[in-house]
């Protein structure tokens, strides 16, 4: 076998190699929020927005298109398809092509959607909820549109390592911004089924979780009391909380239509909230409660909340 022969086979099974690891990492743990495992065939099975409803993330946007994640199904189909296109020694390249955009696509999406969760108070950082899965789809997905043989055009192949993300991030981008336009009035016009004290609040959820965690669920609630840490964040959201002598803490996770009046407050302000309440989070290691809230706005008449000093 001569030089070029065997440069050729290298290559074909690099090919191979690429398309086995895109299809098992299909099925391999991509993320983990806050204890839920997401992995590539979760957008497709219908469990994606399942799973950001259960750590207080937001609901699937536009239920109406949920058919369409079913395409996501043809990344591990595409993938046995180049194995056996090139164990035939058939062209496989527009396979390679749509399978990598495909799964590009989808990790942007995750990516994207795992950010918004931070708003949301899941999680601190994304690179921690990141598992190897991920990186491996990563990885795969451009190795497999790099390796794609007989294709010899750097142009061709780096638009379609272009194509999945930039379609995915303006989609996404689009969604954010029906989701925030709407948000806002959805949670102002919306009556309160209660209204509390932070400290109170904080109170009742050490006490006994479990209960008040099925009190006020999904509740719309205003609470009302002094802010122990605002953050203005890099894309314009922003949090406030509420923290108690324990360290335990109510997180709000406010739109960005909020960031002019948030800009005016300070820690110790008394401030009061609306917002949805996502229940509660115990840290083991801390030995702390999180209570978050979701579609958090500030209420027309915070400026006039009794100090709770």
């Amino acid at each position: 076998m001569n030089q070029s022969a065997s440069n050729i086979a290298l290559k074909k099974w690099l090919y191979i190699l690429c398309a086995a690891v895109l299809l098992i990492s299909f099925f391999l743990p991509w993320l983990n929020w806050a204890g839920s495992v997401v992995s590539g065939y979760t957008m497709p099975m219908g469990g994606f927005f399942l799973l950001s409803e259960k750590v207080g993330g937001p609901e699937n946007p536009f239920p109406q298109f949920s058919f369409s994640f079913y395409i996501f199904w043809l990344i591990p189909v595409l993938a046995l398809m180049v194995i056996a296109l090139v164990l035939l020694k058939k062209k496989a390249f527009l396979a390679s092509f749509v399978a990598g955009a495909l799964s590009l696509s989808l990790l942007t999406v995750y990516f994207l959607f795992s950010r918004t969760l931070l708003d949301f108070g899941v999680g601190t950082k994304v690179s921690s909820m990141i598992r190897a899965g991920f990186y491996l789809q990563a990885l795969a997905a451009i190795f497999l549109i790099i390796t794609a043989f007989p294709v010899k055009r750097m142009v061709t192949k780096l638009i379609w390592l272009l194509i999945g993300p930039v379609f995915a991030y303006g989609a996404y981008m689009m969604g954010e911004k029906h989701i925030m336009s709407e948000t806002h009035s959805a949670t102002e016009n919306v009556k309160a089924d209660y209204t509390v004290n932070s400290v109170d609040l904080i109170k009742e959820f050490l006490a006994n979780d479990t209960a008040t965690n099925r009190k006020y669920l999904d509740k719309t609630m205003v609470i009302n009391g002094n802010i122990s840490a605002v953050e203005i964040l890099a894309d314009s959201t922003s949090t406030i909380r509420f923290v108690d002598s324990t360290g335990s803490y109510a997180i709000f996770s406010l739109e960005k239509s909020e960031l002019p009046q948030v800009k005016n407050i300070k820690t110790g302000d008394p401030v009061s909230l609306k917002g949805v309440c996502s229940g509660c989070i115990f840290s083991e290691i801390l030995g702390t409660t999180s209570i978050s809230f979701k579609r958090a706005i500030l209420n027309k008449k915070y400026s006039a909340v009794a100090d709770d000093k």
